[in-house]
């Protein structure tokens, strides 16, 4: 009677697993291979694989449109932001991980509380401060506003990285003659690597995704990120289905890729997170 119970168990375990997959990858496949089809297939037949494989709509994209631009401002948004934000962010991380300093809890629930705070809250000081430094309008003003994003989520993974470090490598760099840098650079930087990935890659898509800011700070069209075009291609592609959603397979896919090439790393930073967080 136990066995049996097991084995059903298991078997609505793999069902409810397999639905959730299903669930979750189909909407993304069905957008990709409908990108392949006219626009006859994806309304006679929307559930059928496309007949071949002609990528006319992408080349159709980046030569009429300024995708390629949209693609480079997303590109340098998202990237630039997160890489510098990153690096200031793991300091923080670092410093209230390992050190022990009067205000230390209160500094960390400060960096914690601001999940609570709506982005769109802050609209008009973000708003002023990028009008005084001449950046509105500008694809360097969406990246200041992004180097603030996922500030609380990537201070608290990446405490919870540098906590997973054992202390006696930090006592044992000391005895070496390693200062402050040294240690964190060379020691503690490196073996964090798994939380940096997580928070990079969840800062990046965060970025790459967004849309608000974007939206508000910019007006001109070489200064368009990948949302905001896809916003005005949604209406000016209301027909044309093809287009749409190869406009669509575009914004999407160079975030799956990005996680599936750091999937391991984020699934280690999110274990150390929960066993030593």
């Amino acid at each position: 009677m136990d066995k049996t119970k097991k084995i059903l168990t298991k078997i609505l375990l793999y069902f409810v697993e397999i639905f959730v997959i299903v669930v979750s990858i189909f909407p993304i496949l069905w957008v990709i291979a409908s990108s392949f089809k006219t626009n006859g297939e994806i309304l006679s037949s929307p559930l059928a694989l496309p007949s071949s494989l002609s990528f006319e709509p992408y080349i159709h994209l980046f030569q009429e449109y300024n995708f390629p631009v949209y693609f480079l401002n997303s590109l340098l948004a998202a990237g630039i932001s997160t890489f510098v934000s990153l690096l200031f962010y793991a300091m923080g991380g670092y410093v209230i991980a390992k050190f022990r300093f009067p205000g230390r809890g209160l500094l960390f629930a400060l960096f914690t509380v601001t999940l609570l705070v709506p982005g769109h809250s802050r609209t008009q000081p973000i708003f002023s401060l990028i009008t005084q430094l001449n950046l509105y309008d500008s694809i360097w003003g969406v990246t200041v506003v992004y180097l603030s994003a996922g500030m609380a989520m990537s201070i608290f993974v990446l405490k919870a990285g540098f906590m997973a470090i054992p202390a006696s490598l930090d006592e044992a760099a000391g005895l070496e003659g390693c200062g402050f840098f040294r240690t964190f650079w060379s020691i503690n930087l490196p073996l964090a690597k798994s939380a940096l990935s997580t928070a990079g890659i969840l800062m990046f898509l965060g970025n790459w995704n967004e849309y608000y800011f974007a939206s508000l700070l910019t007006v001109s069209d070489t200064q368009r990120t990948l949302p905001i075009a896809l916003a005005f291609f949604t209406s000016e592609f209301s027909y044309n289905y093809t287009s749409l959603f190869a406009a669509l397979t575009v914004v999407v896919l160079p975030g799956i890729i990005l996680y599936a090439f750091a999937q391991e790393q984020v699934q280690a930073s999110v274990v150390s997170s929960g066993v030593k967080g």
